[in-house]
């Protein structure tokens, strides 16, 4: 009996990865038509980022709080643009492979994570860019602790997919929910400590700040990079009890409803 029931989970996992590769393929096909889109979509947003922090740095020499402003500025857009950018990409990703749940071996959550995958694989694409282009600059600069770093950009992504998955659903049942949160996301971009520090707000406004998950994530990623830049007012515990309580409910959500979602 167990012998059959192994033979059946092996059968059922080869099924499974077939499907995804299926919709990896399928996934890269929409986003990029040619070679040129395939280069484009990981030049793109290296030039944004890699731009925009050269421009500031450009803009203000010097240091803040003892990090190089380039650093800085690049810190904090490659954390907003890891979370804006696949945020509602990922979460389109059940309604784009609506078609395809006609099959019994599709389901939502196949979609969802291909399509995250296919995000965050830019991403470390665009950070590798990044990196070598400092090098070749000649930027070089010391790394207090990587592992840190490591942990806030995978913990970033976790609760990146998470949110997309509650949008993901929420949009499947309503569609003007999309377009909602579209206008509240957009002023993450100037709240999450992207161009300034939090340090450089009175410490009694700190509290409008910090109830943002991604104000943690950019201050402690600049934190990892130099230990004397300091982690005050943000918490590592707090990204974690954050990125936590969203995972679950996301997973708990899907659990709730994914079978509506075949249907939707």
């Amino acid at each position: 009996m167990s012998d059959i029931v192994s033979v059946s989970f092996r059968s059922q996992l080869k099924v499974w990865k077939s499907v995804c590769f299926a919709l990896f393929l399928r996934e890269l096909r929409s986003q990029f038509s040619d070679r040129l889109g395939l280069a484009w979509g990981f030049l793109e947003p290296f030039a944004f980022i890699f731009g925009l922090s050269y421009l500031r740095s450009l803009i203000r020499d010097g240091d803040a709080h003892g990090l190089p402003i380039f650093i800085f500025m690049l810190i904090g857009m490659v954390t907003i643009q890891s979370f804006l950018q696949p945020f509602t990409k990922i979460a389109s990703a059940f309604s784009k492979n609506k078609p395809l749940y006609a099959f019994r071996q599709v389901q939502p959550i196949s979609a969802l994570l291909v399509s995250a995958f296919v995000e965050y694989t830019i991403k470390i694409i665009v950070i590798i860019l990044a990196l070598l282009t400092i090098y070749l600059l000649g930027m070089t600069f010391p790394v207090h602790d990587p592992l840190l770093l490591f942990l806030l950009f995978h913990l970033l992504w976790i609760m990146t997919i998470s949110m997309s998955c509650i949008l993901g659903i929420a949009s499947s049942y309503l569609p003007e929910v999309k377009k909602i949160v579209g206008v509240f996301t957009r002023p993450l971009f100037f709240i999450s400590c992207v161009f300034f520090s939090l340090q450089d707000i009175p410490v009694e406004y700190w509290h409008w700040f910090t109830w943002n998950p991604l104000v943690h994530f950019v201050e402690l990623g600049r934190y990892a990079c130099l230990e004397s830049y300091g982690d005050n007012g943000v918490s590592l515990h707090y990204a974690f009890q954050f990125t936590l309580v969203v995972f679950f409910f996301a997973v708990s959500l899907y659990h709730l409803t994914w079978k509506g979602l075949l249907s939707r």
